[in-house]
């Protein structure tokens, strides 16, 4: 069995950091059932890029972060579908939101009014700002909060502007923050017996990132500057082209200062007394950055990365997103799953990396179709009869 076999999610979610998070439980054996507005769905549905399918288009987003939940439509605005929302949380383990502070309230779906008829739920609330504080009311999105908690003041070249990183790590890494509180919860249930309430910033799970930059700060009252792909405490810590004009990032501590020298054919810096420990590196950066590149522009990436390998120097080449997706060790390690989708055949994606020994693995399932289990799951859970169903569709509850 998967590790979350038997744990329900009440999904209310949509875009990015929160389904990511959705869809991580799902794959380690979850039933995550995915609300959406009737009609439309999560919008990420019609966001770019799309896959053209036979005579319809698909949108690669939302199947990047949708896969193995089932899909119902509801409209929350409706006091009948509120009530349906409120009776699948009355079956549910877990509810998981992203929407702003109070509208929740509004319906009488936040987390007060459902631990009513449910004392053992879980409700998770993932805003931009929090549920408290003076940002509580503001929008943002995953560019804001890397602005506002340090993350692109951290990211460019030297000299340069801010640089936000080419992935939305503030939603990347929020659904992540998301899917430890939702276990944490579960731990939490399973010794205290309580349900609880789970009130997490998109906003904080930045700042809580921010960690070594952080400690600079507290330990040096220093703000760290941009530096490109060099670090500010370790020499050699940077990326550097090699004379293919390919990149390679070589990190090292100490142990490998005098391996990479000979590698590199420094013999005078290997033996050099001054330069053993990474303090004396740091007090010569600019030399010793400036004679490593020289040394490595001699070399082709391929024979720099041997070299290193043989050395036991750490070092990797800068792959773009196609040589990572062809590279023999993913490929090796199955870090890319296919699946059926009815509209668009056979397509791909990222696994959720983690192996079990004792259970079975992350298992992944296609994404569904929009409200494709509505009378599935109000059957399954609420014992609704089919006039029933029909007549919440009539009422445009569902």
């Amino acid at each position: 069995m998967r590790p979350l076999e038997g744990i329900c999610i009440l999904d209310l979610s949509r875009v990015l950091a929160c389904p990511f998070a959705s869809m991580i439980l799902a794959e380690l054996g979850a039933e995550v059932i995915k609300v959406e507005q009737p009609g439309a769905g999560d919008e990420t549905r019609s966001f770019e890029p799309m896959v053209q399918g036979d005579g319809e288009a698909v949108s690669a987003y939302y199947l990047a972060f949708n896969r193995s939940k089932r899909s119902i439509t509801v409209n929350l605005r409706s006091p009948a579908g509120q009530e349906v929302v409120r009776g699948l949380a009355a079956h549910a383990d877990v509810v998981l939101d992203n929407f702003p502070v109070g509208t929740l309230k509004k319906y009488g779906l936040d987390y007060a009014s459902l631990r009513a008829r449910n004392d053992q739920l879980i409700h998770v609330s993932c805003t931009g700002f929090g549920m408290t504080g003076p940002y509580a009311h503001r929008k943002g999105y995953d560019t804001v909060f890397q602005a506002m908690a340090g993350i692109m003041s951290l990211t460019g070249e030297r000299g340069g502007g801010p640089v936000k990183p080419g992935l939305p790590i503030a939603d990347l890494s929020s659904g992540l923050w998301v899917a430890i509180a939702i276990l944490t919860a579960l731990v939490g249930r399973a010794s205290s017996g309580q349900g609880s309430h789970v009130d997490f910033s998109m906003f904080d799970g930045q700042v809580g990132l921010l960690s070594l930059a952080a400690a600079r700060w507290f330990a040096l009252g220093e703000v760290p500057q941009r530096m490109g792909t060099e670090h500010p405490g370790r020499i050699p810590s940077a990326a550097f082209v090699c004379g293919d004009g390919k990149w390679v990032q070589i990190t090292g501590s100490d142990q490998h200062w005098r391996p990479l020298c000979l590698l590199l054919g420094l013999e005078d810096w290997a033996e050099d007394p001054g330069l053993q420990k990474n303090a004396g590196r740091l007090a010569r950066r600019e030399e010793v950055m400036a004679g490593l590149q020289t040394a490595i522009a001699s070399l082709s990436r391929e024979e720099l990365c041997r070299r290193c390998d043989v050395a036991g120097v750490p070092a990797g080449p800068i792959l773009d997103v196609g040589e990572v997706l062809g590279n023999e060790h993913v490929a090796q390690r199955e870090m890319v799953v296919e699946y059926e989708h009815p509209h668009i055949g056979s397509f791909r994606g990222m696994r959720v990396p983690l192996r079990f020994s004792g259970l079975d693995d992350p298992c992944v399932g296609r994404p569904p179709l929009l409200g494709e289990h509505t009378e599935a799951v109000l059957r399954e859970k609420l014992s609704l009869s089919q006039t029933e169903i029909e007549r919440l569709r009539a009422e445009g509850a569902v």
